[in-house]
């Protein structure tokens, strides 16, 4: 591991939380689909990513809105993986993803030991840490949305975490997961969780499920955190 990765080490690992296994229900409203999913402990960031952070790793900040410990957002899922697959090998550990540059398919090896984006089903039970309603606490306490937001990304960490630890899991800016949303109808669209500073109260929920275009979209409410194998 070069000097830059040795630098960056322990303050990621410290920033990791240990999620135990377990099993979660996942629900699409929108076909009126549920489903169950077995998880394995994994480690996921206690934060998102900010800006400072990718900063380091990328020498970029695509942000709109700019500050070192405000979220990066205005990334696409491309840009997120590769931030993932930078950081793995910063570490010595393998890449998560491989990304074909000639047809731009991107493909996910979940039992690489590098960084990766959560899958939906870790993200949402890592979010309810126990709980079983629509969010972890009282929506003011525990988010930036519409009403509270002043239509602006803030600072991580500022709002109450969840019993596991873990912040700004909703609201603040949206959350990319590794998973394609339905390769029949949307093809290689990815999903992305959690609602942002400018969604208002019933979007800002455990089980909200949207996605989008991996390549081609981003837009100033949606970021990322990174997560590992155990």
């Amino acid at each position: 591991m070069n000097t830059k990765g040795m630098n960056m080490t322990g303050k990621i690992l410290d920033q990791m939380v240990e999620i135990p296994k377990g099993i979660i229900e996942l629900r699409d409203d929108r076909i009126k689909k549920k489903w169950t999913v077995e998880i394995e402990p994994f480690l996921l960031s206690k934060f998102l990513v900010t800006q400072d952070l990718y900063f380091q790793i990328t020498n970029e900040n695509p942000s709109t809105f700019r500050g070192d410990l405000l979220p990066v957002e205005t990334v696409t899922f491309k840009e997120a993986v590769n931030f993932c697959n930078k950081i793995s090998v910063l570490f010595g550990l393998s890449p998560c993803y491989a990304i074909q540059e000639k047809n731009e398919e991107i493909t996910f090896e979940k039992t690489a030991n590098g960084f990766r984006l959560p899958t939906e089903a870790e993200w949402e039970y890592a979010c309810k840490a126990g709980t079983t309603g629509i969010r972890y606490g009282e929506l003011d306490l525990i988010a930036w949305y519409k009403d509270n937001s002043n239509q602006t990304t803030h600072n991580i960490g500022q709002k109450q975490p969840n019993a596991w630890g873990l912040y700004d899991m909703l609201g603040n800016v949206w959350e990319w997961c590794s998973d394609l949303y339905d390769r029949e109808v949307y093809g290689s669209y990815r999903i992305f969780r959690g609602g942002g500073w400018s969604d208002q109260e019933r979007s800002v929920m455990a089980t909200t499920r949207r996605r989008s275009h991996p390549l081609k979209f981003k837009i100033e409410d949606l970021g990322f955190r990174i997560a590992k194998n155990k």
